[in-house]
């Protein structure tokens, strides 16, 4: 079939996520074959750079011939059971493996969907934490500019418009703070004391704060520096508010380490992961939790109310967690992390030329997220539409947040292949009015 066969034949069915479906009267729907290494190829022929990692999921690209074998081996063996009363062998190896590579002190594991599910499962266990305690604590706070996802949980403490507006008398409690504007320590600064004066009138009322470190990635890449990830430590210790860092999109070395909490040198008490745990795969994600959490839900069959009864039917599913241990071991044994470093410079590099254009206000960059803020244009010109459009028209798929011209490829990507989507960017930029 052709694409535009097969597009018209989804358009009679499918919904598709965060699109005004309207929009496909006019904007073709590309509809993929197959995937090797960075490239897409449609039933046409036409190949395209995944820029985005497919929304920051296969950080080691596509059909990876690795964790293709991990998953084939599984799938003969079992496929699912459930987690309640039942393991399996790859959750227990996946679940000692992350105990070994998270930062310290995160020593229980427990798995649920996709990050919007982990996100949630976070919040109740944090919630539910100072409750068995005989506290109630019923707020959460999280940073202007954020995004955690779009259950009810993670959206009421994302500060995304666009997304909760719609939904505001149905979301949780949750207080706002102001985020670093920027990568300077003066931003840090002031956004640390802005949160302690918070912490000290109402940390009485809050479970947990929860912050994506180091970048804001849906919050148009906004950018800050490893010290507020400190500070954020610091001030939840002192004022005895759970520390949640949401790893979703930055975890799995996208920031240039493992996890994105080693360049500030601290351990969350509870760690969010999804997206490249599984190279893009499969969906599955975890709560990393310490002892001194799980502890607290741990008692006696009378008082089973205390047990934290939160499940999902595909908890730890068999072949996912497949796909995350073949994933972890390509990473190690390719040294992939160490790998990453020339090409952060390479990418850093290629990004200089984007200052020339008088339409970019700035370039930003955290290890293998890098980002150009365009100026001078309304919301309704929909200019990164037009930069979409051109990106497909020559070869990368780059999916712009508003203004934002982002670039997250998947990790095994070349030289070669950067400067051309890099290039491709560039000129579609360059052409804008």
């Amino acid at each position: 079939m052709t694409n535009k066969e097969l597009m018209n034949e989804d358009l009679k069915y499918i919904w598709h996520p965060c699109t005004q479906m309207k929009d496909h009267e006019f904007l073709p729907l590309i509809p993929i074959e197959k995937g090797e290494g960075v490239y897409l190829e449609d039933f046409e022929g036409n190949r395209y750079i995944d820029a985005v990692s497919s929304w920051w999921v296969n950080i080691l690209g596509h059909n990876n011939k690795f964790i293709n074998n991990y998953i084939k081996n599984q799938v003969d063996t079992l496929e699912h059971v459930l987690l309640a009363g039942f393991t399996h062998k790859p959750a227990i190896d996946l679940a000692k493996k992350l105990v070994e590579i998270t930062p310290e002190g995160l020593n229980k594991v427990f798995f649920a969907d996709n990050g919007s599910s982990a996100v949630e499962v976070a919040l109740k266990m944090s919630f539910q934490y100072y409750k068995n305690k005989g506290q109630t604590k019923p707020n959460f706070v999280s940073l202007e500019n954020s995004y955690h996802g779009e259950t009810i949980a993670a959206l009421s403490i994302s500060d995304m418009g666009l997304y909760k507006d719609v939904y505001e008398e149905i979301l949780i409690k949750s207080i706002k703070t102001s985020s670093p504007k920027n990568q300077t320590e003066e931003e840090s600064t002031r956004a640390l004391n802005e949160l302690e004066i918070l912490f000290k009138e109402k940390s009485n009322e809050i479970s947990a704060m929860i912050i994506e470190p180091l970048v804001q990635c849906a919050g148009l890449m906004s950018m800050y520096s490893p010290s507020f990830v400190k500070g954020v430590r610091e001030l939840c210790t002192k004022y005895d508010v759970l520390f949640i860092a949401d790893e979703v999109a930055v975890g799995f070395g996208r920031t240039g380490k493992l996890f994105a909490c080693e360049h500030a040198g601290v351990s969350p008490d509870l760690m969010v992961l999804s997206k490249g745990l599984t190279g893009g795969y499969l969906p599955l994600s975890v709560v990393m939790i310490p002892d001194f959490i799980y502890n607290e839900f741990y008692c006696d069959y009378a008082d089973y109310k205390k047990a934290f009864l939160h499940s999902h039917s595909y908890t730890g599913n068999a072949l996912c967690c497949s796909a995350a241990l073949g994933t972890i071991e390509y990473l190690e044994q390719n040294d992939i992390i160490n790998k990453n470093q020339d090409k952060i410079e390479f990418i850093n590099k290629e990004l200089q030329k984007f200052k020339d254009l008088p339409n970019v206000k700035e370039i930003r960059q955290t290890g293998m997220i890098a980002a150009v803020e365009l100026q001078g244009y309304k919301s309704e010109d929909r200019i990164g539409l037009e930069v979409y459009k051109y990106g497909l028209e020559n070869g990368v798929l780059l999916r712009p947040l508003a203004h934002i011209i982002y670039f997250m490829p998947p990790y095994i990507i070349t030289e070669d292949e950067i400067k051309k989507m890099i290039n491709t960017a560039y000129d579609a930029i360059k052409r804008l009015p």
